[in-house]
């Protein structure tokens, strides 16, 4: 007569996690550097004009795989040192979580990291590199009295294409060199023969074309920076650089990567200033071939004349010209005149007949139509005259002159300090209407015996209004007027047209003086300090830098990272303002941009692990492609099929290349502890020993008497390598306790 009633049955639930940690078996993150290429030597060494991407370490340190046993019953499952019932394989739930390498070290966050650095810098790139350009006094001052005795001797013509900056510079370059070795330079010959021999390569980023020079440059300086010298280096390229860029225009070449027309207001400043300089070349080019072809058929004419012309003395006066203007007409090879004459006296032509045309243009004054029409394009449509049955013809004019966006802010600085009084007003409209009284010059030049409402007609259609009238004859005829604007008293046209001199677009005064500005581009250039390169860069870097992740992320479909670029790219267009660069939000955009690299490259660890191919199709694929990408979203994910489906199969193969890896080490090493194979068969097994054991006991049990009633109980353990824990939950019915 036993009255304790029979123990009720314990459910158990285990679960053993087994880590994978090494990954030796796989491809490098990185391809091996190339030790025979220009960047040999350097892991994810690119070519010039590209960014690397990617890790240089694994970015998955560890994989965690969990085996469930989530209904067993005591007394059926044997599991200690020397046997165990539970294998992984025939567990029948599996679940997958990866742990991620804390701040990898990624090729594109550091190439931007290093980059930005260089913002804070404060040297100049003659402190950076050294003045270098002294002479060595002893042997070249020695005797003061030689400067004397210089002066005395006879000038000796030198060509104006031996006196350009860049020559004076590389000779000076070549004298430095006899007195240190060539290694010493920041930057080797062939990678600065790499960077600056350059072919030709929207964007709501205020940067630049990604085929234009300037994006070219920007990636350039940024691996110039990381690979190969840090500051001496982008110092060293920024001069070599601008020497080029003196060099093309003083010779008249243009600059390949830039698009024709005026500055792009839409680009970085940079980008606009290049532009500016190719503006000036082009304009140069263009007088330098119309005055070569106008001294041809003038040398024609002289030939034909030539009989003549010799019998005429010549005057003193066009015999004893100046020293100055023989060297400068002998050394015009390689460099147009007008580069080194006075800025005002450039803007003509010196003709032999000047004088004839003086007089002839003021007896025009009083008769318009005996003056010679000169500058025309062709005819204005089947338009006329009024005062005359001539053809209107349009002018050529000067083309407006191109202006960068710090050119266009000083413009408005100086017409908003003059004021709002009528004097100010004046002299803004004045200042404002250059173009304008250029233009009417040149119709007058084209058109002569015209009238301001000709030019009117054809510059400013809307201002001239035509009517329908009655005539003394009765019959309806058009008539014109200028209209209401126009006929305001003291309005500038009216001012302008009456002060207006009949001069063609070729002899007027230039509207854009390109030898000036040039000069000014090329000035504002060199006194850049790499500091401020690279913020005049930075938008080009960080516009690379977004693409090259869009094209990675592309690759690898993750929505998050996705959806995180289109979030940069409109962060971005207002950080990068050239007004209010804010370096720490610049910062922390960087280190954004970092972390959309991390999650790439940890994605592209897993596709590669488990042998997920982009040219393989199918449902399986597929699976492991969402399967993969969970892993990076979420804290744990399931193994649809557990060690049977082609996920787990894959996972098996992982764990089970790791073990042969492994044991597969020298004899001496001690494998004493790790638990023997099933079966107690010398073969490898499949998984390491668990790292941790989870075991769940459940149950009802009436406590704290017999006849209480059954409630839960649960008890778990959890056992590690180094130590365990013991956890309880324990009811009792208090009903009458």
């Amino acid at each position: 007569g036993c009255t304790l009633s029979p123990l009720p049955p314990v459910n158990i639930a285990i679960r053993f996690t087994y880590v994978l940690q090494d990954w030796q078996q796989y491809s490098w993150p990185q391809q091996p550097p190339d030790l025979d290429s220009l960047l040999g030597g350097e892991v994810g060494g690119v070519e010039f004009g590209k960014l690397p991407f990617g890790a240089c370490e694994e970015p998955i340190s560890e994989l965690h795989l969990a085996t469930t046993w989530p209904h067993l019953t005591e007394g059926i499952v044997v599991d200690n040192d020397v046997y165990s019932d539970l294998e992984p394989l025939q567990a029948p739930h599996w679940s997958v979580r990866v742990r991620t390498a804390e701040n990898p070290q990624c090729l594109l966050g550091d190439l931007l990291t290093e980059f930005f650095k260089l913002c804070c810098r404060k040297e100049t790139t003659e402190e950076i590199l050294g003045r270098g350009l002294t002479e060595d006094e002893s042997k070249e001052n020695n005797d003061i009295s030689s400067a004397l005795s210089k002066l005395t001797e006879p000038a000796t013509t030198v060509p104006i294409s031996k006196l350009s900056v860049s020559n004076m510079v590389h000779s000076a370059r070549k004298h430095i060199r006899r007195h240190r070795r060539i290694d010493e330079a920041p930057l080797n010959t062939d990678i600065l023969h790499s960077v600056l021999l350059v072919g030709h390569r929207q964007n709501p980023l205020k940067s630049a074309p990604t085929d234009s020079l300037t994006y070219w440059l920007a990636l350039c300086v940024c691996l110039v920076n990381y690979n190969h010298g840090g500051l001496r280096a982008v110092a060293h390229l920024w001069q070599e650089f601008v020497l080029e860029l003196r060099y093309r225009w003083e010779n008249n070449y243009l600059i390949y990567g830039l698009a024709p027309g005026p500055p792009d207001l839409r680009c970085c400043l940079l980008h606009q200033k290049l532009q500016m300089l190719n503006c000036c070349i082009e304009r140069k080019r263009a007088r330098d071939e119309a005055r070569k072809v106008s001294e041809g058929s003038k040398e024609r004419e002289r030939k034909v004349s030539g009989g003549c012309q010799s019998s005429r003395p010549v005057p003193e006066s066009a015999t004893a010209t100046s020293p100055a203007s023989s060297s400068t007409r002998e050394g015009s090879v390689g460099k147009s005149w007008d580069s080194w004459s006075d800025s005002e006296d450039e803007f003509f032509e010196c003709l032999s007949d000047q004088g004839e045309m003086e007089a002839a243009r003021a007896d025009g004054e009083k008769d318009g139509s005996k003056i010679k029409a000169e500058g025309r394009l062709h005819p204005c449509n089947n338009m006329t005259l009024l005062n005359s049955t001539e053809p209107l013809y349009i002018p050529v004019t000067q083309e407006p002159a191109p202006m960068t966006e710090d050119l266009l802010e000083e413009q408005s600085e100086v017409l908003a300090k003059l004021g709002t009084s009528a004097e100010g007003s004046h002299l803004r409209a004045r200042m404002q209407s250059a173009c304008l009284l250029s233009d009417m010059e040149s119709f007058k030049a084209a058109n002569p015996g015209c009238v301001l409402e000709d030019f009117v007609r054809w510059y400013s259609p809307r201002d001239y209004v035509e009517e329908e009238v009655i005539d003394e004859k009765g019959n309806t005829v058009v008539k014109g007027k200028l209209s209401a604007r126009m006929e305001i008293p003291g309005n500038m046209w009216v001012e302008a047209w009456e002060t207006a001199r009949v001069i063609p677009a070729r002899r007027q005064k230039r509207l854009f003086d390109d030898t000036k500005e040039a000069e000014k581009v090329l000035h504002y250039l060199a006194v850049q300090k790499p500091a401020d390169l690279t913020r005049h860069l930075l938008p080009c870097i960080l516009h690379a830098a977004i693409l090259k992740l869009k094209e990675e992320e592309s690759v690898e479909d993750i929505p998050s990272v996705r959806k995180c670029i289109q979030q940069a790219t409109s962060q971005a267009s207002k950080l990068l303002h050239p007004t209010n660069q804010d370096l720490k939000k610049l910062e922390e955009f960087i280190n954004q941009l970092m972390a959309m690299e991390t999650i790439i490259t940890q994605a592209r660890s897993l596709k590669a692990k488990f042998s997920i191919s982009e040219s393989e199709k199918g449902e399986d694929t597929n699976e492991l492609k969402k399967f993969a990408s969970s892993l990076l979203e979420e804290p744990e994910v399931v193994v649809i099929g557990a060690g049977q489906g082609s996920t787990g199969s894959i996972i098996h193969g992982l764990f089970l290349n790791a073990q042969r890896a492994a044991l597969l080490a020298p004899l001496d090493e001690d494998l004493s502890h790790d638990r023997k194979p099933t079966g107690g068969s010398n073969k490898v097994p499949d998984f390491p020993p668990p790292a941790g054991r989870e075991i769940l006991l459940r149950t009802c049990v009436p406590r704290p008497a017999p006849y209480s009633k059954a409630l839960p109980q649960r008890l778990f353990c959890v056992l590690m390598r180094e130590e365990f824990r013991l956890a309880g939950a324990f009811s009792s019915d208090t009903s009458f306790f």
